[in-house]
């Protein structure tokens, strides 16, 4: 087995070790401000279909995230959470890449906007409409990708350090992304051919396997997995 295929395997270890810590896989669909969400953290997902093979059997990550990378955030894990599950795609990279493959799927070019355009009134400057327009022309899509999402499972890992672009967090999430990425790389648990993301038109994602395009053509360093192990100790202990 390569190196990368054994780090693979003792990266889902520790995933179902996770599990066990989060009482089971947790949906957005049944997510809430309530829910066990530390005040900062990492998330896993996963998707229906979506399995491995050459690092052993079960579910593939298909997106990794986090939040509050920049020092003056204040934004919680259930911020990220709920901008993901129902917020406006323009606030999550989720969202948008989730978008345009559907849009794809259900054979259509319109909403043109999407995706596009720091905001609805920057997005409708370049066609003419109002910022309202541009919402409303969206919003059959937005329910289309707050419908997919909310079925997809994850996990979430505690991991309350401060926000910053070198946070534990950070590092946890990079490398997470760089290891599980198939991007130029010979493909380990590639996805499966029917997997949504390939008919995202943003280039990394079908290449990358993942709903990421960040940190995708990165290196990997294992030491990470030292960190979420930690992590994972202090969650057992504040469960204890």
């Amino acid at each position: 087995m390569s190196t990368r295929g054994a780090a693979l395997v003792r990266f889902y270890r520790l995933l179902d070790e996770l599990q066990e810590l989060n009482g089971g896989l947790q949906r957005l669909a049944n997510a809430g401000p309530e829910g066990p969400w530390p005040r900062r953290g990492v998330v896993w997902f996963f998707e229906k279909g979506e399995t491995r093979r050459e690092s052993g059997d079960g579910p593939r990550v298909v997106r990794v995230g986090t939040h509050a990378l920049k020092a003056a955030l204040k934004s919680t894990l259930w911020d990220r959470l709920a901008a993901d599950a129902s917020g406006a795609h323009r606030g999550s990279q989720f969202r948008t890449f989730v978008g345009l493959a559907l849009r794809d799927v259900m054979g259509r070019t319109e909403p043109q906007s999407w995706g596009r355009g720091a905001d609805t009134a920057a997005a409708g400057a370049k066609r003419g409409m109002d910022a309202d327009a541009v919402t409303r022309a969206e919003a059959g899509l937005e329910a289309a990708v707050s419908l997919y999402v909310g079925q997809m499972p994850f996990l979430f890992l505690a991991v309350d350090d401060s926000p910053g672009p070198n946070s534990q967090r950070a590092v946890i999430e990079k490398n997470s992304i760089a290891l599980l990425s198939n991007y130029a790389r010979p493909a380990l648990d590639a996805p499966s051919k029917g997997w949504l993301g390939r008919r995202c038109s943003r280039d990394k994602v079908p290449q990358s396997g993942l709903w990421n395009t960040q940190h995708v053509d990165a290196a990997y360093d294992p030491s990470f997995m030292d960190s979420m192990k930690s992590c994972m100790e202090e969650m057992r202990q504040t469960l204890a």
